[in-house]
Protein backbone atom coordinates (compact mmCIF):
# COMPACT_ATOMS: atom_id res chain seq x y z
CA UNK A 1 0.00 0.00 0.00
CA UNK A 2 2.84 2.40 0.78
CA UNK A 3 5.14 1.09 -1.97
CA UNK A 4 6.78 3.67 -4.23
CA UNK A 5 4.91 4.33 -7.49
CA UNK A 6 7.50 6.74 -8.94
CA UNK A 7 9.41 5.10 -11.83
CA UNK A 8 12.01 7.84 -12.19
CA UNK A 9 10.23 9.79 -14.90
CA UNK A 10 7.83 12.74 -14.80
CA UNK A 11 5.20 13.94 -14.73
CA UNK A 12 4.60 12.54 -11.25
CA UNK A 13 3.57 13.62 -7.76
CA UNK A 14 3.47 11.24 -4.80
CA UNK A 15 3.02 11.74 -1.08
CA UNK A 16 2.83 9.94 2.23
CA UNK A 17 1.11 11.76 5.09
CA UNK A 18 0.32 11.21 8.76
CA UNK A 19 -2.14 13.21 10.82
CA UNK A 20 -3.20 12.76 14.44
CA UNK A 21 -5.31 14.63 16.99
CA UNK A 22 -4.97 15.04 20.73
CA UNK A 23 -8.09 13.32 22.13
CA UNK A 24 -8.20 15.70 25.12
CA UNK A 25 -7.69 19.15 23.56
CA UNK A 26 -7.83 20.91 20.18
CA UNK A 27 -4.30 20.14 19.05
CA UNK A 28 -3.21 18.23 15.96
CA UNK A 29 -0.10 17.23 14.05
CA UNK A 30 0.26 16.81 10.26
CA UNK A 31 3.39 15.41 8.59
CA UNK A 32 3.95 14.78 4.91
CA UNK A 33 6.65 13.74 2.46
CA UNK A 34 6.31 14.38 -1.26
CA UNK A 35 8.00 13.56 -4.57
CA UNK A 36 7.61 16.11 -7.35
CA UNK A 37 8.89 15.10 -10.79
CA UNK A 38 8.21 17.98 -13.20
CA UNK A 39 7.75 17.78 -16.95
CA UNK A 40 11.05 19.63 -17.31
CA UNK A 41 13.89 19.51 -14.83
CA UNK A 42 15.06 17.22 -12.02
CA UNK A 43 12.79 15.64 -9.44
CA UNK A 44 12.75 16.99 -5.89
CA UNK A 45 11.51 15.75 -2.51
CA UNK A 46 9.63 17.78 0.09
CA UNK A 47 8.96 17.54 3.80
CA UNK A 48 5.90 19.28 5.26
CA UNK A 49 5.03 19.97 8.89
CA UNK A 50 2.06 21.63 10.60
CA UNK A 51 1.25 21.77 14.29
CA UNK A 52 -2.24 23.05 15.06
CA UNK A 53 -3.08 24.41 18.52
CA UNK A 54 -6.42 26.20 18.51
CA UNK A 55 -9.17 26.60 21.10
CA UNK A 56 -12.42 24.89 20.14
CA UNK A 57 -15.48 27.10 20.29
CA UNK A 58 -17.45 26.45 23.47
CA UNK A 59 -20.48 24.33 22.73
CA UNK A 60 -19.47 23.94 19.09
CA UNK A 61 -20.50 20.32 18.94
CA UNK A 62 -24.10 21.30 19.62
CA UNK A 63 -23.97 23.98 16.94
CA UNK A 64 -22.83 21.86 14.03
CA UNK A 65 -25.97 22.53 12.08
CA UNK A 66 -25.56 26.30 12.17
CA UNK A 67 -23.45 28.41 9.80
CA UNK A 68 -20.30 29.95 11.25
CA UNK A 69 -18.82 33.38 10.89
CA UNK A 70 -15.29 34.07 9.70
CA UNK A 71 -12.21 34.46 11.87
CA UNK A 72 -9.99 31.96 13.65
CA UNK A 73 -9.84 30.72 17.22
CA UNK A 74 -6.67 29.82 19.00
CA UNK A 75 -3.04 30.46 18.02
CA UNK A 76 -1.62 30.43 14.52
CA UNK A 77 -0.42 27.02 13.33
CA UNK A 78 3.30 26.38 12.99
CA UNK A 79 3.78 25.40 9.33
CA UNK A 80 6.97 24.59 7.45
CA UNK A 81 8.16 23.06 4.16
CA UNK A 82 11.63 22.00 2.99
CA UNK A 83 12.58 21.10 -0.59
CA UNK A 84 15.68 19.03 -1.38
CA UNK A 85 17.09 17.19 -4.42
CA UNK A 86 15.66 13.70 -4.87
CA UNK A 87 19.16 12.34 -4.13
CA UNK A 88 18.60 13.34 -0.49
CA UNK A 89 15.58 11.04 -0.24
CA UNK A 90 15.05 7.29 -0.23
CA UNK A 91 11.95 5.13 -0.60
CA UNK A 92 12.12 1.48 0.37
CA UNK A 93 8.80 -0.26 0.88
CA UNK A 94 7.25 1.17 4.03
CA UNK A 95 10.32 3.29 4.78
CA UNK A 96 10.28 6.87 3.48
CA UNK A 97 13.14 9.31 4.15
CA UNK A 98 13.54 12.91 3.02
CA UNK A 99 16.54 14.84 4.34
CA UNK A 100 16.45 14.49 8.16
CA UNK A 101 12.89 13.08 8.36
CA UNK A 102 11.98 9.39 8.24
CA UNK A 103 8.66 7.53 8.23
CA UNK A 104 8.81 3.83 9.15
CA UNK A 105 5.27 2.85 8.18
CA UNK A 106 5.22 -0.79 9.27
CA UNK A 107 3.09 -1.82 12.25
CA UNK A 108 4.39 -0.83 14.70
CA UNK A 109 6.25 2.01 13.04
CA UNK A 110 8.28 5.05 13.95
CA UNK A 111 8.43 8.68 12.80
CA UNK A 112 11.54 10.78 13.38
CA UNK A 113 12.50 14.17 12.06
CA UNK A 114 14.41 17.41 12.46
CA UNK A 115 13.38 20.70 10.83
CA UNK A 116 14.72 24.24 10.95
CA UNK A 117 11.66 26.47 10.82
CA UNK A 118 11.65 30.28 10.75
CA UNK A 119 10.53 30.19 14.40
CA UNK A 120 13.28 27.80 15.51
CA UNK A 121 14.15 24.10 15.46
CA UNK A 122 11.49 21.37 15.51
CA UNK A 123 12.03 17.66 16.08
CA UNK A 124 9.85 14.61 16.67
CA UNK A 125 10.30 11.01 17.73
CA UNK A 126 6.99 9.16 17.63
CA UNK A 127 5.84 5.56 17.81
CA UNK A 128 3.07 4.58 15.38
CA UNK A 129 0.60 1.77 15.94
CA UNK A 130 -2.10 0.80 13.42
CA UNK A 131 -5.50 -0.63 14.39
CA UNK A 132 -7.40 -1.17 11.12
CA UNK A 133 -6.94 -2.76 7.68
CA UNK A 134 -6.32 -0.54 4.63
CA UNK A 135 -9.18 1.53 3.26
CA UNK A 136 -9.95 2.22 -0.41
CA UNK A 137 -12.21 5.13 -1.29
CA UNK A 138 -12.40 4.17 -4.97
CA UNK A 139 -15.25 1.74 -5.74
CA UNK A 140 -13.08 -0.65 -7.82
CA UNK A 141 -9.41 -1.63 -8.09
CA UNK A 142 -9.49 -0.63 -11.76
CA UNK A 143 -9.30 3.00 -10.63
CA UNK A 144 -5.75 2.38 -9.36
CA UNK A 145 -4.40 1.07 -12.69
CA UNK A 146 -6.48 2.89 -15.32
CA UNK A 147 -5.34 6.25 -16.76
CA UNK A 148 -8.44 7.84 -15.19
CA UNK A 149 -8.39 9.38 -12.67
CA UNK A 150 -4.89 10.81 -12.99
CA UNK A 151 -4.55 11.08 -9.21
CA UNK A 152 -4.86 7.99 -6.97
CA UNK A 153 -5.48 7.73 -3.23
CA UNK A 154 -5.18 4.97 -0.63
CA UNK A 155 -5.34 4.88 3.16
CA UNK A 156 -2.93 2.13 4.26
CA UNK A 157 -3.55 2.84 7.97
CA UNK A 158 -7.04 4.34 8.52
CA UNK A 159 -6.77 4.34 12.32
CA UNK A 160 -3.42 4.93 13.98
CA UNK A 161 -2.17 6.01 17.38
CA UNK A 162 0.89 8.16 17.95
CA UNK A 163 2.88 8.29 21.17
CA UNK A 164 6.13 10.11 21.77
CA UNK A 165 7.72 13.54 21.93
CA UNK A 166 7.40 16.58 19.69
CA UNK A 167 9.83 19.42 20.40
CA UNK A 168 8.66 22.84 19.21
CA UNK A 169 10.67 26.08 19.40
CA UNK A 170 9.01 27.16 22.65
CA UNK A 171 7.59 23.98 24.15
CA UNK A 172 7.79 20.22 24.28
CA UNK A 173 4.59 18.32 23.54
CA UNK A 174 4.14 14.77 24.79
CA UNK A 175 1.84 12.80 22.52
CA UNK A 176 -0.21 10.22 24.41
CA UNK A 177 -2.85 8.29 22.51
CA UNK A 178 -3.20 10.78 19.64
CA UNK A 179 -5.48 9.14 17.05
CA UNK A 180 -5.46 9.70 13.31
CA UNK A 181 -4.64 8.11 9.97
CA UNK A 182 -1.90 7.58 7.39
CA UNK A 183 -2.49 8.07 3.67
CA UNK A 184 -0.68 7.60 0.35
CA UNK A 185 -1.43 9.53 -2.86
CA UNK A 186 0.17 9.53 -6.30
CA UNK A 187 -0.46 10.46 -9.91
CA UNK A 188 0.51 12.62 -12.87
CA UNK A 189 -0.87 15.77 -11.26
CA UNK A 190 -2.89 16.99 -8.31
CA UNK A 191 -6.66 16.68 -8.59
CA UNK A 192 -8.17 19.77 -10.25
CA UNK A 193 -10.36 20.64 -7.22
CA UNK A 194 -11.42 18.67 -4.16
CA UNK A 195 -12.81 18.61 -0.68
CA UNK A 196 -11.44 15.79 1.46
CA UNK A 197 -12.26 14.91 5.03
CA UNK A 198 -11.50 12.32 7.68
CA UNK A 199 -12.34 11.77 11.34
CA UNK A 200 -11.84 9.09 13.98
CA UNK A 201 -14.63 9.32 16.56
CA UNK A 202 -13.55 7.77 19.88
CA UNK A 203 -15.38 4.80 21.34
CA UNK A 204 -17.69 5.47 24.28
CA UNK A 205 -19.29 3.23 26.89
CA UNK A 206 -22.21 2.62 24.52
CA UNK A 207 -20.76 3.25 21.03
CA UNK A 208 -17.85 1.65 19.12
CA UNK A 209 -15.03 3.66 17.56
CA UNK A 210 -16.14 5.06 14.20
CA UNK A 211 -13.99 6.29 11.35
CA UNK A 212 -15.11 8.19 8.25
CA UNK A 213 -13.20 9.28 5.17
CA UNK A 214 -14.56 10.88 2.03
CA UNK A 215 -14.11 13.32 -0.81
CA UNK A 216 -15.90 15.45 -3.39
CA UNK A 217 -13.73 16.19 -6.42
CA UNK A 218 -13.74 17.67 -9.89
CA UNK A 219 -11.27 16.25 -12.38
CA UNK A 220 -10.37 17.05 -15.96
CA UNK A 221 -10.68 14.64 -18.88
CA UNK A 222 -9.91 15.49 -22.51
CA UNK A 223 -9.54 19.12 -21.50
CA UNK A 224 -12.99 19.34 -19.93
CA UNK A 225 -13.87 19.65 -16.24
CA UNK A 226 -16.24 16.85 -15.25
CA UNK A 227 -19.12 17.15 -12.75
CA UNK A 228 -18.23 16.76 -9.09
CA UNK A 229 -17.75 13.15 -7.91
CA UNK A 230 -18.03 12.01 -4.29
CA UNK A 231 -17.53 8.98 -2.07
CA UNK A 232 -17.64 8.14 1.63
CA UNK A 233 -16.53 5.10 3.58
CA UNK A 234 -17.57 4.60 7.21
CA UNK A 235 -15.93 2.05 9.50
CA UNK A 236 -17.91 1.36 12.68
CA UNK A 237 -16.69 -1.38 14.95
CA UNK A 238 -15.96 -4.26 12.58
CA UNK A 239 -18.42 -3.12 9.89
CA UNK A 240 -17.67 -1.13 6.74
CA UNK A 241 -20.41 0.94 5.08
CA UNK A 242 -19.73 2.25 1.57
CA UNK A 243 -21.29 5.21 -0.16
CA UNK A 244 -19.21 5.16 -3.33
CA UNK A 245 -21.45 5.39 -6.39
CA UNK A 246 -18.93 7.86 -7.71
CA UNK A 247 -20.57 8.59 -11.07
CA UNK A 248 -24.16 8.52 -9.82
CA UNK A 249 -24.57 12.29 -9.83
CA UNK A 250 -28.26 12.08 -8.93
CA UNK A 251 -27.59 10.40 -5.56
CA UNK A 252 -25.13 12.94 -4.18
CA UNK A 253 -25.62 16.43 -2.79
CA UNK A 254 -22.55 18.56 -2.17
CA UNK A 255 -22.37 22.01 -0.58
CA UNK A 256 -19.07 23.90 -0.47
CA UNK A 257 -18.32 27.14 1.36
CA UNK A 258 -14.89 28.76 1.78
CA UNK A 259 -14.08 26.55 4.81
CA UNK A 260 -17.01 24.14 5.03
CA UNK A 261 -18.00 20.98 3.19
CA UNK A 262 -21.21 18.99 3.37
CA UNK A 263 -21.96 15.85 1.35
CA UNK A 264 -25.00 13.57 1.34
CA UNK A 265 -24.68 10.23 -0.47
CA UNK A 266 -26.64 7.08 -1.10
CA UNK A 267 -24.93 3.76 -1.72
CA UNK A 268 -24.85 0.08 -0.94
CA UNK A 269 -24.49 0.96 2.75
CA UNK A 270 -27.66 3.06 2.84
CA UNK A 271 -27.54 6.86 3.17
CA UNK A 272 -24.96 9.09 4.87
CA UNK A 273 -24.41 12.80 5.46
CA UNK A 274 -21.07 14.27 6.48
CA UNK A 275 -20.60 17.89 7.48
CA UNK A 276 -17.17 19.39 8.23
CA UNK A 277 -16.69 23.00 9.32
CA UNK A 278 -13.40 24.82 9.90
CA UNK A 279 -14.77 28.35 9.52
CA UNK A 280 -13.48 29.59 12.87
CA UNK A 281 -10.47 27.29 13.16
CA UNK A 282 -6.79 27.78 12.36
CA UNK A 283 -6.10 26.95 8.73
CA UNK A 284 -2.97 26.82 6.58
CA UNK A 285 -2.75 27.42 2.83
CA UNK A 286 -0.27 25.05 1.17
CA UNK A 287 1.07 25.64 -2.32
CA UNK A 288 1.04 22.31 -4.15
CA UNK A 289 3.10 22.53 -7.33
CA UNK A 290 2.02 20.41 -10.30
CA UNK A 291 4.52 18.90 -12.75
CA UNK A 292 3.57 21.59 -15.30
CA UNK A 293 4.69 24.26 -12.76
CA UNK A 294 1.14 25.43 -11.97
CA UNK A 295 0.21 25.86 -8.30
CA UNK A 296 -2.82 24.40 -6.58
CA UNK A 297 -3.79 25.78 -3.18
CA UNK A 298 -4.68 23.37 -0.37
CA UNK A 299 -6.51 24.93 2.59
CA UNK A 300 -5.67 22.58 5.44
CA UNK A 301 -7.25 22.27 8.90
CA UNK A 302 -7.04 19.39 11.33
CA UNK A 303 -9.38 20.88 13.97
CA UNK A 304 -12.70 20.93 12.12
CA UNK A 305 -16.15 20.38 13.62
CA UNK A 306 -17.62 17.14 12.31
CA UNK A 307 -21.14 15.75 12.12
CA UNK A 308 -21.76 12.30 10.63
CA UNK A 309 -25.30 10.95 10.23
CA UNK A 310 -25.86 7.46 8.82
CA UNK A 311 -28.98 5.53 7.94
CA UNK A 312 -27.71 2.02 7.21
CA UNK A 313 -29.58 -0.24 4.86
CA UNK A 314 -29.67 -2.70 7.74
CA UNK A 315 -29.48 -1.82 11.40
CA UNK A 316 -30.24 1.29 13.45
CA UNK A 317 -29.35 4.84 12.47
CA UNK A 318 -26.42 6.46 14.22
CA UNK A 319 -24.90 9.91 14.64
CA UNK A 320 -21.31 10.89 15.51
CA UNK A 321 -20.09 14.36 16.47
CA UNK A 322 -16.77 15.97 17.29
CA UNK A 323 -15.90 19.58 18.04
CA UNK A 324 -12.24 19.43 16.91
CA UNK A 325 -11.13 16.01 15.58
CA UNK A 326 -11.84 16.58 11.88
CA UNK A 327 -9.20 16.64 9.14
CA UNK A 328 -10.50 18.91 6.36
CA UNK A 329 -8.70 19.89 3.15
CA UNK A 330 -10.05 22.05 0.33
CA UNK A 331 -7.97 22.18 -2.86
CA UNK A 332 -8.64 25.23 -5.00
CA UNK A 333 -7.21 26.94 -8.06
CA UNK A 334 -6.76 30.34 -6.43
CA UNK A 335 -5.19 31.52 -3.13
CA UNK A 336 -7.07 33.53 -0.52
CA UNK A 337 -6.26 37.23 -0.36
CA UNK A 338 -4.00 38.08 2.56
CA UNK A 339 -3.27 34.44 3.49
CA UNK A 340 0.36 33.28 3.45
CA UNK A 341 1.09 30.34 1.14
CA UNK A 342 3.50 27.77 2.62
Amino acid sequence: MNDLRFTGNGPHVESWFIRANDPKSPRALWLKMTILAPLNGPAVAETWFIFFAGAATAGSGAALGAPRSGGQAGGAPLAHKDTVPIAQASFDGASVRVARCTFELSNPGRLTGELDTKHGPVSYDLQLESFAPPLKLFPADLFFTAPFPRSKTLTPHPVIELNGVLKLPNETVKLEGWRGSQGHNWGKEHTFEYAWGQCVFPATASEPETMVEGYSARVKAAGRTLPRMSALVVRRGGEELRFDRTFDFFRQEVTLAPRRWTVRLKGSGGEARLRMDASDRPMVCLGYKNPNDELSYCFNSKLADVLLEVRPRRGPEFRCMSSHLGALELLKREPEAGMEVV
